[in-house]
Order: structure tokens, then C-alpha cells, then sequence
């Protein structure tokens, strides 16, 4: 594997790490924009957006986006987060060329008036769907709650009423000041040469408005609170708790990662003994969020409501020994086995490799192959695992529930 790098005269950022031994390539365009980088006012206009990008441009017609990636056999599609939005395809190699003509395309959509008015309707069903849901409410209200007051709080998919009243204009002023070349990075990984690269770079991506966005980063400073949302149709109580955890900058990520591996990972983790087992839960579960200048350590709980005081009990008292105690160094290992093996599992694929190349040069401006994080999981020691939590203990600050509880 070799990795390149190249900026475009307008500022777009070209990554790419090429090899020649796997039988397809990816590419992904990281746009630096997602819901903290919107407004009150026109929140959820990150991921109305993208919506838009696939319903055609100037040259490409909505149906013609879809037969020609379907021609073509490409994977392809696009998310938005609280940070970013990523519109990315996977493809062989012969037909890269075709792929990314349109994929790039996308990105700066017609934004037809009569489009945006039928997927006004579609966004606002979406945001129905989700709200049906007890696991997506509680997310909703837990990221609104712990981070009262900071852009992350902002849902990605906005609300009923800031995207009713969103109009297409703010959306093109919101693309213009947001999709600028110098805000995106276009990653690309696998078969496929450097050349071809920075050749398809600069016939499809040159002409590309320059310029960059700011975005304002604060750490935030969640206070503690407890909330619960009745919902008597539901069977089972849905617990989801945030609490301060390193952000995407800091060294001690790497030790987060695996400390949420040892605690709350799906298999063989403390939770899953003390919970899962004894069939106590549906799931339960810890994770790691990193973000620019602030982190989080995210808890899932799931199960019978009459259970729930008793388990979070139980989730405090497991937290509290790992604080003091810290972790043992048979657990130590076998986090690091199950990492290194996901991140070598995942990177065999040329979409695999994709979001850590992108995401990493978007937000830290680094190159990291996968030999590299290998290393770095293998280099953590019981010591770091302490720093962590000295600095970012467990802990269960903001407390969301959704289902029959009241309380």
C-alpha cells in the first residue's frame, strides 16, 4: 500500500492510499459539514441536503444517478453526522472513471424547487419514523440534553418544525457558505493508480467554488440530569447515559476505545457478564463518541422496566470498581485482540479502509495505514487505561429514558 497527498488549487484535499492487490476501489468526498455547523433556524438542513445532492444536476437527472451507478454494479450512498457528511461509492476498477464523474456531480445538486418541496415530505416522514422509535428518541434527547447550549446538541435530522419551515433559498445559501472546495477532503482507496487520481481530481473537482468555512469548537461542560418519556405502548425500557469523554485530538482516545471494549463491548465485556448473561437485559452496552474538542462515552441499557432501577444500579457499581481498580491486564489483552482484529478485518476491503482515511485526514489532517493503528492499540498500556480515567472517569452524567417508566 502507498499512500499520496495532494491539494488542488482550490484547496480541495486529495488522499489516497493505492493497492494493487484487492479488486476494487473506494472514494469518499468528507464534507466538513454537518448538523453543529447549522443554525437553530435551519437545523437538519445538513442531511435535507444530502437528499437533494441525488436529485440531479445539471447534467445528470435523478433517474439517470440511479441507472448509471446501477449500470455500473457501484455500491454507493451518503451519511450525515453531527459533523460531517460523506457521499462515497465502491466500484471496480474499469469503471471509476464513470463512477466518480457522477459521485462528484452529486455534491452540487440543481436544487429545483419542485424537488425540494416533494422531499421536504420525505424528510418529515423521516423525522415521524425515528420518532416512533424508542432507541432514537432517546438518542435524540440525550445528545439535545448533555449538550444543552452546544452545536452538538442539535439533531442531525432537525425537527418537524425547522424543517417545515426551511425554505430553498437558505438551502443554497447554507451549500454555498458550507461546500466550499477548501472543506473537503476526497479520500480514495485501492486498486487504482495516483495518477488517475489527481487526473479525475482536477477534471471533476477543479472548478469547484475555493474558499473555507469556519467552524466554532468549544469543549462543553454537560451539567447532571435525569429524564424520562413516558411511552406506554413500549414492552421495554430504553436507557441511554452520556458522560465527558476525550475528544477526537486527544492522545488518550486510543485508551477510550478499548477501555469501552473492556466495559461495554457486545461479548465477553464486564456488562455483558454482569447484565446479558444472567439475562437481566436485552443488551447492554458502552461506546466511545469522539468529536472535535469534546468526546463522550455513550451507555445502552435495554430491558424489562421493573428491572431498570436495579441495573443501573448495577451499571454504577461496575463503573465505580473500574474508576478505582482501573483494568486487569488479561482484559487489556484481549480488547487489543479484538481491535487489531476488527481494524484488519475491515481494512482487507478498500471500503473498509475508507472511513478512517477520510475521517482522519478531515479532522486531524493525519495518515494512519493500518499497520500504523495496529501498533498504536498494541502500545497501551495498563498506565494509559489509569490517565484515562483519572482524567474521563465512567461515570453516567446525563440519563435519558424512553418507554412506560414516568419516572
Amino acid at each position: 500500500m502507498n499512500f499520496h497527498h495532494a491539494t488542488l488549487d482550490n484547496g480541495l484535499e486529495v488522499v489516497a492510499e493505492t493497492n494493487s492487490d484487492v479488486h476494487s476501489v473506494a472514494f469518499g468526498f468528507y464534507v466538513k459539514a454537518g448538523a453543529r455547523d447549522e443554525s437553530d433556524e435551519v437545523s437538519g438542513v445538513s442531511h435535507f441536503l444530502e437528499h437533494m445532492a441525488f436529485k440531479g444536476t445539471d447534467k445528470f437527472s435523478a433517474e439517470d444517478v440511479n441507472r448509471i451507478f446501477d449500470e455500473l454494479g457501484a455500491d454507493y450512498n451518503a451519511a450525515t453526522g453531527e459533523e460531517s457528511t460523506v457521499f462515497y461509492a465502491a466500484t471496480l476498477p474499469e469503471y471509476l472513471s464513470q463512477t466518480f464523474e457522477v459521485q462528484a456531480g452529486v455534491l452540487f445538486p440543481s436544487l429545483r424547487q419542485d424537488d425540494f418541496d416533494v422531499e421536504k415530505k420525505v424528510i418529515l416522514e423521516e423525522i415521524g419514523m425515528y420518532a416512533d422509535q424508542p432507541s432514537s428518541v432517546a438518542y435524540d434527547n440525550a445528545m439535545q440534553t448533555h449538550f444543552s447550549g452546544h452545536p452538538l446538541g442539535r439533531s442531525v435530522l432537525g425537527t418537524t418544525a425547522s424543517v417545515g419551515g426551511l425554505s430553498s433559498e437558505q438551502m443554497r445559501t447554507y451549500h454555498r457558505e458550507h461546500y466550499l472546495a477548501g472543506n473537503i477532503v476526497l479520500a480514495v482507496a485501492g486498486n487504482t493508480d495516483w495518477s488517475t487520481v489527481i487526473e479525475l481530481a482536477g477534471r471533476y473537482c477543479s472548478a469547484w467554488p475555493a474558499g473555507k468555512s469556519d467552524r466554532k469548537v468549544a469543549a462543553s461542560t454537560p451539567k447532571s440530569s435525569t429524564k424520562y418519556i413516558a411511552k406506554e405502548q413500549c414492552q421495554q425500557e430504553q436507557i441511554i447515559q452520556l458522560a465527558l469523554a476525550p475528544s477526537g485530538s486527544d492522545p488518550l482516545r486510543f485508551a477510550a476505545e478499548l477501555m469501552a471494549v473492556i466495559v461495554g463491548d457486545d461479548c465477553n465485556s464486564r456488562l455483558y457478564w454482569e447484565l446479558l448473561d444472567p439475562g437481566l437485559v436485552e443488551s447492554a452496552e458502552v461506546g466511545y463518541y469522539e468529536f472535535e474538542e469534546t468526546g463522550a462515552y455513550l451507555t445502552f441499557l435495554n430491558g424489562p422496566p421493573e428491572e431498570t432501577k436495579a441495573n443501573l444500579k448495577r451499571i454504577t457499581k461496575i463503573y465505580a470498581d473500574v474508576n478505582k481498580r482501573g483494568v486487569t491486564s488479561d482484559e487489556l489483552e484481549q480488547a487489543k485482540n479484538k481491535v487489531c482484529s476488527r481494524l484488519v478485518l475491515r481494512g482487507e476491503r478498500p471500503m473498509g479502509r475508507l472511513g478512517g482515511l477520510g475521517n482522519n485526514w478531515l479532522f486531524r489532517r493525519e495518515y494512519r495505514s493500518i499497520a500504523d493503528d495496529v501498533a498504536i492499540v498494541q502500545g497501551i498500556t495498563q498506565s494509559d487505561i489509569r490517565r484515562l480515567l483519572d482524567q474521563f472517569p465512567l461515570a453516567q452524567t446525563t440519563t435519558i429514558g424512553v418507554g412506560p417508566l414516568k419516572g
